[in-house]
């Protein structure tokens, strides 16, 4: 069964690891003049910029409900999220991009190439830490599913992008420091924009992925399957009801509607049917107390 993550913790595991990053990369970029390192200081530092927007997000979900937003404000977060995504797009995969092509017209040697490497390998040591913090969390939410199904099954969506972010940013380390020892062996400056290019390329690819999810959650996505199978189990086996006619859920970031409708036990007067639509509903948000609206409709057909 899977659990709830921390997505706070991972924010600021991330936020950490990402600001001590950039600090080290802008000094060994402006030392050294690599196309790969520069690109992995903005990176950096576009990541840090994000964490924010994303504890901005998070605060502003908890905002509580108005006549304007009946439902409350929880989707904010996915706004947030999405924003994070075209940042992670433009400003980090897109500048990137821009700094490899750029590099491969105008091609410049490294200075004091090994301060890059040092500094790309404690980067890597860093950001491994904030994976495995993402990952801890990850596991709790995940259960028995794989890495990618949890990634297209998941509701949080700020976990989802840290996910991302931090995957990103490993694998861009690993391409930069590549690039920078290759450029050191051969003498080839070349290999340097190249990893420039990669990098680019890697960042607009995993925002477009996490796009996509977040997309799918603003437009407005039902439960995770293992909690809707849960809630449908549940009113099922419930002794007041006969039947389910139809069962609707709806992810609002960290919360949850519901709506049922379902054939109840027929011989009951009215007062014994609102009790017994109270005793459920009671019961489901003891289950999940993620569920903050409930809407039961009796009804005798579908």
């Amino acid at each position: 069964m899977s659990g709830k993550a921390d997505s706070l913790k991972t924010i600021f595991y991330a936020l950490g690891a990402n600001f001590a990053i950039f600090l080290a990369k802008a000094a060994a970029a402006a030392i050294t003049g690599s196309g790969a390192m520069t690109a992995e200081a903005v990176h950096s530092l576009a990541d840090c910029g994000n964490q924010g927007l994303l504890l901005l997000g998070m605060k502003s979900a908890k905002a509580p409900p108005s006549p304007e937003h009946p439902l409350g404000h929880g989707k904010a977060v996915y706004f947030w999220s999405f924003l994070v995504a075209l940042m992670l797009f433009s400003v980090g995969g897109a500048f990137s991009i821009y700094e490899g092509i750029h590099k491969l017209h105008e091609p410049q040697a490294l200075n004091r190439a090994w301060i890059a490497v040092a500094v790309l390998a404690f980067g890597v040591v860093a950001e491994s830490f904030s994976m495995w913090g993402c990952l801890r969390e990850v596991n709790k939410a995940r259960g028995s599913r794989s890495l990618w199904r949890w990634f297209r099954e998941s509701r949080q969506s700020e976990l989802l992008v840290i996910f991302g972010e931090d995957l990103a940013a490993l694998l861009g380390l690993v391409f930069a420091l590549a690039a920078v020892l290759l450029t050191i062996v051969t003498g080839n400056p070349l290999f340097d924009a190249i990893g420039t290019l990669a990098i680019g390329v890697l960042l607009v690819v995993v925002a477009l992925f996490i796009a996509i999810e977040v997309k799918a959650l603003l437009i407005g996505q039902s439960v995770d399957i293992e909690m809707r199978d849960g809630i449908r189990a549940f009113l099922d086996a419930r002794p007041e009801i006969v039947r389910v006619l139809g069962l609707i859920t709806l992810q609002l970031g960290p919360d949850v509607m519901v709506s049922v409708k379902a054939e109840m036990q027929h011989d009951q007067s009215a007062d014994e049917l609102v009790a017994a639509i109270n005793r459920v509903e009671a019961d489901l948000r003891a289950r999940w107390p993620e569920i903050r609206w409930s809407f039961f409709e009796p009804d005798i057909e579908d």
